[in-house]
């Protein structure tokens, strides 16, 4: 006669991995986006200003307030060098 309890083993082992991995790539989007919310559906508008934001602050997701650019922001280039096949679709 099997033991009711011998399933519960496997069990909490496949829902540790489970919760560990779901654990961890609510980390990654987390770090990736400065612990902002997953910006999903860009149109080209959001594209634009996610390149803007980058140019004035350096990250993606980075907001400034301020009323005259940076200086280095007159060396940045809008022009896009190289078109990956990702770009071509999107």
């Amino acid at each position: 006669m099997p033991v009711p309890f011998e399933s519960i083993i496997p069990f909490a082992i496949i829902s540790g991995m489970f919760t560990v991995t779901g654990l961890g790539i609510h980390y990654a989007h987390y770090k990736r986006n400065d612990g902002k919310p997953v910006r999903y559906s860009l149109d080209d508008w959001d594209r634009k200003m996610l390149l803007r934001d980058k140019q004035l602050t350096g990250t993606d997701r980075g907001q400034v307030d301020n009323v005259v650019a940076p200086k280095e922001f007159k060396v940045n280039s809008v022009w896009q060098v190289h078109h990956s096949l990702r770009n071509a679709f999107w």
